[in-house]
């Protein structure tokens, strides 16, 4: 436990001087500054470009703002934040397969199982924290301005979302433990996502997906319940665990 310890608390000082912790908490605050910005300033961009639609024959009726244009624009932003994510934490397993300084680690004493488990460990603990953050700056901004209440199931739409982001993050973890650059991660993570959404599309079947989570939206408005989502959740769960003991399986045989 204490070499795990150790090498846990590393890998945190690593991101910390690395900036990535830095460069991450920007994106995320701005997203969650964006979200309600964008929704109090829509009313006043198309009362702007009235004149110039009207022009085209294009006329716009009065818009009505509230919390859930704002949590729309979570929705919209948050893959972007999850794409940021993934671009800069791609290296975080290979940058040291290159520099050779596991191998160091590791004959110290350190078990292989505990790399994964602590790299894994500083990526979830810090998309937790982006991702909340995010959250409730917007949250705190809706309910100035708005009423966050007009928003149904808004936890568990936002937890949906989260969820994904862990499960994105098994896949680079085992992407990282088979590739050995992170060209190689950010390519088995692409495609793992792109071919969970092709499948997605199979009618009847989206609902088992785990790209089912990042539907969440519909929750807030009502227009499908918490029950819809119980199966993807479980489906989600299973395969984040069979990806991240796989990880642990491969790193365990890998040649560093």
């Amino acid at each position: 436990m204490k070499s795990l310890y150790a090498f846990t608390k590393k890998e945190i000082m690593d991101q910390l001087r690395s900036n990535k912790v830095l460069v991450l908490g920007i994106i995320f605050i701005i997203f969650g500054i964006m979200n309600p910005a964008i929704a109090k300033l829509t009313p006043w961009l198309f009362e702007k470009m009235s004149d110039s639609l009207a022009e085209s024959g294009i006329q716009v009726g009065k818009i009505t703002v509230d919390a859930l244009m704002s949590w729309e624009q979570f929705f919209k932003n948050i893959p972007m934040g999850l794409i940021a994510f993934v671009l800069l934490e791609s290296s975080i397993f290979t940058k040291e397969y290159q520099s050779g300084t596991l191998v160091l680690s590791l004959t110290k004493g350190l078990k292989r199982h505990n790399v994964v488990i602590a790299k894994t460990v500083v990526l979830v603990l810090l998309w937790t924290v982006c991702f909340w953050m995010c959250f409730g700056i917007t949250y705190v901004y809706n309910d100035f301005y708005w009423d966050n209440s007009i928003a149904d199931n808004l936890l568990f739409s936002s937890f949906c979302w989260w969820f994904f982001g862990i499960w994105i993050i098994m896949i680079m973890v085992l992407s990282s433990t088979l590739a050995q650059n992170g060209s190689g991660v950010l390519l088995g993570t692409g495609g793992v996502v792109f071919g969970i959404y092709l499948i997605s599309m199979i009618p009847k079947v989206d609902k088992y997906m785990e790209t089912m989570l990042t539907t969440g939206y519909s929750l807030t408005t009502g227009a499908s319940e918490t029950s819809d989502y119980t199966v993807a959740v479980i489906v989600t769960l299973i395969v984040s665990v069979v990806f991240f003991v796989t990880g642990i399986i491969v790193f365990n045989k890998k040649r560093l």
